[in-house]
């Protein structure tokens, strides 16, 4: 057994597959000894670049890449078998790693994939080809400046790329032993073709890949990887066939490619948690032709996270009503662990969306995710989303909490108003969203990796990209409805009070009145109970908001697909919200995303889905996400399995959209408050990532605490 044990809900149960070396290389990733480095570096100065700061946006943008090319520190990790750190400790701030007067001078890019597969199947120096054969054309100043500026990116990732090559080349003539200038040979001999030239085996394309992916994460950006098995795995199936590659050798490549990722981990910050980096990665699902593409790079995957507690890479894999039993409970011993790594998507139902909504078809199966479930065509759309806190809305402008005090002389008129609000408020949204994507900073790194972005001579903010996409996100849904429940039953139909003087009590935070909020909080059925009452109110709520929100599916060239979120949200939300209807206090973490308000869901994850699922979730272009969180006593031996695999099996056939399920027990994480050093691989979902648990601050610890736990399944 390795001397190496990782977190997990269940003790001593993960595999061990890897070898001590590379269980080494994690463990030390994950405790911080390569993120650490990267504080020593945090950003390089423009000082060295002439006239930095009078350049035009174009040649500011371009120096700065080259500077980061030619100078940023080089890394190589003892016995990894992947080249390419991203070691500026400013680029895991969002922002271009470069100095102006102390400062750095532009944000990077996220909320995107990168088109990565496009270059693994034609070479980087294909790209070249298409900028000269763009060139050629009739181009405005603005176009050839941006031309240009591509050209640049592709010279200083070429200079980056030589930078390594010759450190190889150096370590290779210094070792010490035949065995150490064979590794380093290796290294050299796997890493020279790629990304410029297609890679030829399985070994060139994760190296590929990786490079690519850490150029652009070394210049600020985040970007998701997306579909890694449809990428690599082809090059393995032939690499096994021919004996280039055994399955045990793949493995280790691919995990040395996950512990890579792990690069920026620093364990020093508390916030909203040091793996939210959007690097998110889609597994298995159909492909553009319909076929299921799963192989052996899925199972690797999933492999690997068994062994390894790496949240830096959520994975979503794409299940349908023919996904293999096998597949189903391979994914439900990854999610036992705990870590919430991993989540579904319900991809059949995701694809009609997106067609019905006007993707061509083939388009729709390549799907994505923009860094948290938010789907996307990846390397072809400039993606954006607005989080609207409608329950905040609804407590102001309906229940009249702010200004005007507001009466109804019946539910059908509160929830007619309701509505109302919701249709006022996207009209009002669809004309804010027409100036989506009309310019902005260069991101000549991103556009690079997005296609039509050199055919059109355009930039990824300025109009390059295939789609554009902002996307609406309503928070508080499942607040706004247990409100109306709560007032429908203590107002209109028990006739305890007056709606005038239930909201007087509101104002007053329930003061006085404990024996009342706490019969509000436990007399009624809310949302994700399985019941039809609070669930029909969802339904109605929800069918509002995106059949307002479909009216105009695009325009001004702007595609609008509605989606539900809070990302969190609902920490910052508390404090500026009112108190509540359904017995809450001022102040209170309520809901997340679409799911139960914390407390309120008491029969279990098959009720939750349930009331969830019976919104038609098609309409719902975007997306949302459910959150479930079992405790590991409910999920023990072969049933358990079974008994995740089956609720995703019933989330799938009741129309669910996206599912991340966590195997926690709230012990283990007050057991963490306490003791953080000792639970440093402690990782929990939080909204569309994962992150390390002691790197949340206190408040975000307690909204995961405070999240429902289901007993039973």
């Amino acid at each position: 057994m390795s001397e190496y044990t990782f977190y997990s809900a269940f003790p001593g149960s993960r595999p061990v597959r890897c070898s001590e070396k590379t269980r080494r290389f994690a463990w030390d990733s994950l405790h911080a000894v390569y993120g650490r480095q990267t504080s020593e570096t945090l950003a390089l100065e423009s000082d060295e670049i002439p006239g930095f700061a009078e350049m035009s946006p174009y040649a500011r943008y371009d120096a700065a890449i080259r500077l980061i090319a030619e100078k940023a520190p080089l890394r190589l990790c003892p016995d990894e078998l992947v080249c390419g750190s991203a070691t500026l400790g400013k680029a895991i701030k969002h922002t271009i790693p470069v100095h102006l007067n102390g400062k750095c001078f532009q944000e990077s890019v996220s909320h995107l994939t990168c088109g990565f597969d496009r270059v693994l199947r034609e070479g980087l120096d294909s790209y070249l080809d298409r900028i000269h054969a763009r060139q050629a054309k009739e181009c405005t100043p603005a176009q050839e400046e941006f031309l240009r500026s591509l050209e640049n990116t592709v010279e200083s990732l070429r200079i980056w790329h030589g930078r390594y090559l010759n450190l190889l080349a150096e370590k290779r003539a210094s070792a010490a032993d035949e065995a150490e200038r064979a590794y380093y040979d290796a290294l050299y001999k796997n890493l020279a073709p790629v990304p410029f030239g297609v890679p030829k085996t399985f070994r060139q394309g994760v190296q590929a890949l990786w490079f690519l992916f850490a150029f652009t994460r070394l210049c600020g950006n985040w970007s998701g990887i997306g579909r890694i098995d449809v990428m690599l795995g082809d090059l393995l199936k032939a690499d096994l066939a021919s004996g280039e590659i055994a399955l045990d050798e793949a493995r280790e490549l691919l995990a040395h490619f996950w512990i890579k990722g792990c690069e920026w981990i620093c364990l020093d910050e508390r916030g909203t948690g040091d793996a939210q980096h959007y690097q998110n990665i889609v597994l298995s699902g159909c492909g553009e032709d319909g076929k299921d593409v799963t192989n052996e790079v899925t199972w690797l995957v999933l492999d690997i996270v068994e062994e390894f507690p790496i949240p830096d890479f959520p994975i979503a894999v794409r299940v349908n009503e023919d996904t293999a039993p096998a597949l189903l409970n391979k994914i439900a011993a990854v999610m036992r662990h705990g870590s919430g790594v991993v989540a579904v998507y319900n991809e059949r139902l995701i694809i009609d969306s997106m067609v019905e909504f006007g993707y061509p078809v083939e388009e729709a199966r390549r799907f994505a995710n923009d860094g948290c479930w938010e789907v996307q065509v990846p390397g072809k759309t400039l993606f954006g989303y607005q989080a609207i806190d409608i329950y905040g809305q609804y407590q102001k402008e309906v229940l009249g909490m702010e200004g005007e005090k507001k009466d109804y002389d019946s539910f059908d008129a509160l929830l007619g108003e309701t509505k109302s609000m919701i249709a006022r408020f996207m009209a009002d949204w669809h004309d804010r969203a027409d100036s989506h994507g009309k310019g902005g900073k260069p991101s000549t790194v991103v556009a690079l990796f997005e296609d039509d972005c050199i055919e059109k001579a355009a930039d990824y903010y300025c109009g390059g990209t295939r789609y554009a996409a902002l996307s609406p996100h309503l928070g508080g849904v499942p607040d706004t409805v247990n409100s109306l429940l709560a007032i429908k039953k203590l107002v209109f139909e028990e006739k305890k009070l007056t709606f005038g003087a239930f909201m007087d009590i509101l104002r007053a935070d329930w003061e006085g009145h404990e024996e009342l909020r706490r019969y509000v909080r436990d007399s009624y059925t809310y949302y994700g109970n399985d019941n039809d009452e609070a669930d029909d109110l969802a339904v109605q709520i929800m069918d509002t908001f995106m059949d307002e929100t479909r009216k105009i599916k695009f325009r001004a060239g702007v595609l609008r697909p509605a989606g539900i979120s809070t990302f969190g949200r609902q920490i910052d939300w508390k404090d500026v919200r009112y108190p509540h209807a359904h017995g809450y206090r001022r102040g209170e973490i309520l809901a997340s995303n679409l799911s139960p308000t914390p407390g309120t869901d008491r029969e279990g994850a098959t009720a939750v889905i349930r009331s969830h699922c019976k919104i038609n979730l098609s309409k719902l272009t975007c997306g949302t996400a459910l959150d479930i969180k079992l405790e590991p006593n409910s999920v023990k031996g072969e049933e358990g399995l079974e008994a995740i695999a089956s609720l995703i099996s019933g989330f799938v056939v009741l129309g669910g959209f996206f599912m991340q399920l966590d195997v926690m027990d709230n012990a283990v994480l007050l057991e963490a408050q306490k003791h953080p050093e000792d639970y440093q691989n402690l990782a929990v979902r939080i909204s569309g990532w994962s992150a390390r648990f002691v790197t949340l601050n206190d408040t975000w610890q307690r909204m995961i605490i405070e999240r429902s736990q289901q007993a039973g399944v």
